[in-house]
């Protein structure tokens, strides 16, 4: 059996790109914003749709639908969907079917009309069966969409740890200020923490400047062998190291408010199968469906102590010109978020590898952290990415 930590450097991302929107687009649906990312990463992997051979997809397009929308016929296929984190764990899956020579070239799509719902429901929530745990012991008592869920251990944390609202702020303000520097960012003005609490409330604590956008859009990345990479377009960038994990699945069923032991769980394989401390990460790109979530991501990854990921962020640590640079696309904050948001977490931090970024390029970025949320810090999924086999 094959110990996981050698597979670290054996594997890398050849070719990452979103849809040709990002947005509001009641034009596409979102097998369109599927088949826009795939064909445009495939193509910035300099190879053509017959060399795909593995199809990974997740959200309203079972893979089998993209495959044939696209004209593959692949021989491995996961649909496996734990919300934003599916796109980051499904490159831990592709790796271990590659290494078990059931497929050589892995193409990981993603694709929502989660904005214009396009072919859907109106609300999200409606699509859930009347007899699921959410409609049976949430719905009935006003815990209702992720607002409420991610409240509840936002309101918890803020009461154990004395995190404030400018804390929060500070994230929103930071991630903004990357976005100003990306054109394909939906929000691109300016922002203070006085805008961010002077933005109305959602749902206690959140401002609506503390919440996500909510767009459409895809995205999509290839992955292959290292060997296989080295003929490719573009500078492979290789993983090394990987985790995924679950603590819980509905937020009732949260054992601690404060912490996601998912991301524990993730964070811990992924540091060990990287052989990477902390201090070697030059930049990470953590899920901000809310401005709490990347707090949580800090604390549970270990970048800081329980409790100490408010005072973490404070003073635009994060933001351009700070010496922990995150979310440097704009994030789901500013950037794109279209109910998963996960795959541009990688898509990211890849170009930021690649040194391809303009204006927002992190000086000397070698090492790169991914980290998403599924559902309600229920799962989670880390991914530790470098520009060097080994650094």
């Amino acid at each position: 059996m094959t110990d996981y930590k050698n597979l670290s450097g054996k594997f890398a991302i050849v070719g990452v790109a979103e849809s040709d929107e990002l947005g509001i687009l009641p034009h596409k649906s979102a097998l369109q914003l599927h088949a826009e990312a795939a064909r445009s990463a495939i193509d910035d992997a300099g190879l053509s749709k017959n060399d795909i051979d593995a199809v990974f997809s997740a959200g309203r397009s079972f893979s089998s639908e993209t495959a044939e929308y696209l004209g593959i016929r692949p021989r491995f296929i996961d649909g496996t969907i734990l919300g934003g984190c599916s796109f980051v764990l499904h490159g831990q899956h592709a790796m271990a079917a590659i290494n078990a020579g059931l497929c050589e070239v892995a193409l990981v799509t993603h694709g929502e009309s989660a904005r214009s719902r396009v072919g859907m429901s109106i609300i999200p929530m409606h699509d859930l069966a009347k007899d699921s745990l959410p409609w049976q012991f949430e719905i009935p008592y006003g815990i209702y969409f992720p607002y409420t869920h991610y409240g509840l251990a936002a309101t918890r944390h803020m009461h154990q740890y004395g995190t404030t609202h400018e804390q929060m702020a500070e994230v929103a303000v930071a991630t903004r200020a990357w976005a100003r520097l990306n054109p394909r960012a939906a929000e691109r003005g300016p922002l203070t923490i006085k805008d961010v609490l002077n933005s109305p409330f959602v749902s206690w604590p959140f401002h609506t400047l503390d919440c996500c956008l909510f767009t459409d859009g895809g995205g999509a990345y290839i992955l292959t062998s290292a060997e296989r990479a080295k003929d490719l377009k573009k500078k492979p960038i290789y993983i090394l190291g990987t985790g995924e994990g679950a603590g819980h699945a509905w937020i009732n069923q949260m054992a601690d408010f404060t912490t996601a032991i998912a991301a524990q769980i993730s964070g811990k394989q992924a540091f060990a199968m990287a052989g990477v401390t902390h201090k070697d990460i030059d930049l990470a790109m953590l899920y901000d469906a809310f401005t709490i979530t990347p707090i949580f991501a800090l604390e549970d990854l270990g970048f800081c102590k329980k409790g100490e990921g408010g005072p973490f962020v404070s003073g635009q640590r994060t933001a351009p010109g700070g010496d922990f640079p995150m979310n440097t696309n704009g994030g789901g904050l500013s950037y794109t978020h279209n109910l998963m948001y996960g795959i541009f977490t990688i898509i990211e931090a890849v170009r930021q590898l690649r040194n391809e970024c303009g204006e927002r390029q992190v000086k000397d970025a070698k090492v790169a952290l991914c980290h998403g949320w599924g559902g309600l810090f229920s799962a989670a999924a880390t991914m530790i990415l470098s520009n060097e086999p080994k650094p």
